[in-house]
């Protein structure tokens, strides 16, 4: 399958001033896939070595010794046959199992530049956290991140626009070129990209659970893989934690985002988890869940709002699965809520909200949302090019009743309306209306600071 971060990589791969690569990413977002399968095979053909830091346990202990970049060098060479050189592309994969090659990326960068290495894995952030703050530890023990020496990418589940461009890419092409036209689709069009939403909503952006309604169309199939993925996030949880309560508080909150989500009042509310638990309860698990990709956190900003966006309080925040696939699972929704007629009617608001929070994610945007007086309220709030973006998120046509209220405290560009209406501008509301499948590019073109009417 097709992924937007292979041009990220492509770019990297061309720069004459790069650096070893750090791929971050949640679980089975497909890193590897795209590291090897798309980037290796295709750009280096025969001239990589892949080693897998969970499986070789030779080299996975030789490096857990020593930083020295010459040194693994030349025992990966001897162990694998193969002379390394800069042709030669260098793939440490799973490398949580063996944080110490992370520490010789500076090296790499210092003293073998020329060679490109990629390092890969998917609880890296997590284990390198408890390697720099082990308790007992001596400070010349203690693991140092290579800060300045390494370059960085994100990898997360695939976006809209990488389901449709997978799964039906005329229907991509004619999306893609109506937004860069910026003109609305014919109606019977708009209808079967909104129809490809509503799926996306069900399947998700996990590439198994994708592949798997890709190639047989079922979506039957794709639920059952979301089911196994999900599970095996909470396994993840006993893992990588410090201790059994920490354990405990992180499957809770993981598996409560739906409900939390799902009141008058989404700000996250640790009494909905735990009868009188505070918030400082749970901070441990939610910068866990956030650092391994699994949630995303939106701040709160009130009243007037002052850039860079920081936020107001930082107690009062909503939360986010990093996936729309595992969060429509997590809510127990009849699956057929998602292809029915009445699906308008079924689905919750909350769905669309957690589905452009994730867009929103990919393009690495920060999230923060606006409360006003009287409960006067805007989804998400983007800051581009030292101007403001509120964006208000229907998952009808509804209006934007928030919008005049944020006005009288605040100066934008203009505001956004992500809904299930077609394309539009009102210039007297300052108001661009797009439809759900054009999120993924205005998202990029936001953090490009290249959006334009």
């Amino acid at each position: 399958m097709e992924r937007i971060a292979l041009q990220k990589l492509s770019e990297w791969n061309k720069n004459k001033r790069r650096k070893p690569l750090i791929v971050w990413g949640a679980r089975q977002v497909g890193k590897t896939y795209l590291v090897e399968e798309l980037f290796a095979k295709k750009y280096y053909k025969n001239s990589y070595i892949y080693i897998d830091c969970k499986k070789e346990d030779e080299i996975r202990e030789f490096c857990s010794k020593t930083a020295n970049a010459e040194k693994i060098i030349e025992y990966i060479s001897l162990r694998k046959g193969r002379q390394i050189n800069e042709k030669t592309l260098l793939i440490f994969d799973e490398v949580q199992e063996c944080p110490n090659i992370i520490s010789s990326l500076k090296y790499f960068c210092q003293d073998l530049r020329d060679i490109p290495v990629i390092a890969t894995g998917s609880m890296v952030r997590i284990k390198l956290q408890r390697e720099t703050h082990k308790r007992g530890s001596r400070e010349n023990d203690k693991f140092l991140f290579p800060v300045g020496k390494i370059n960085q990418i994100t990898v997360y589940p695939m976006t809209f626009d990488e389901f449709l461009m997978n799964g039906n890419k005329i229907l991509y092409d004619t999306v893609k070129k109506a937004y860069e036209d910026k003109q609305p689709l014919d109606n019977q069009i708009h209808e079967l990209a909104m129809e490809q939403i509503y799926r996306y909503l069900l399947v998700g952006g996990m590439p198994e659970a994708v592949e798997a309604y890709i190639d047989g169309g079922s979506l039957l199939e794709a639920r059952e893989i979301l089911k196994v993925l999900y599970d095996n996030y909470l396994s993840d949880m006993e893992l990588y934690q410090a201790s059994p309560e920490a354990v405990l508080r992180s499957r809770v909150l993981f598996q409560n985002i739906y409900k939390e989500l799902n009141k008058e009042s989404k700000n996250f509310s640790p009494g909905l988890i735990e009868g009188k638990s505070k918030t400082r309860d749970y901070a441990t698990s939610i910068q866990w869940l956030t650092m391994a990709h699994v949630i995303n956190q939106s701040f709160q900003l009130k009243e007037h709002i002052t850039m860079p966006l920081m936020p107001d309080n930082e107690s009062s925040f909503r939360l986010f699965l990093g996936d729309i696939g595992m969060f429509s699972y997590q809510s127990g929704i009849n699956a057929a809520s998602f292809v029915s007629n009445g699906k308008d009617n079924t689905l919750s608001g909350i769905f669309f909200e957690n589905f452009v929070a994730n867009e929103l994610i990919a393009k690495e945007h920060k999230l923060f949302y606006w409360r006003g007086k009287s409960s006067a309220e805007l989804e998400f709030i983007i800051e581009s090019n030292n101007k403001l973006y509120p964006i208000d998120v229907k998952k009808g046509k509804g209006t934007l009743n928030s919008l005049a209220k944020f006005s009288n405290h605040n100066r934008f560009e203009y505001a956004i309306k992500v809904s299930k209406n077609n394309y539009g501008y009102n210039p007297e509301q300052k108001l661009l209306t797009i439809p759900f499948y054009f999120i993924p590019f205005t998202a990029n073109d936001l953090a490009e600071g290249t959006l334009w009417i």
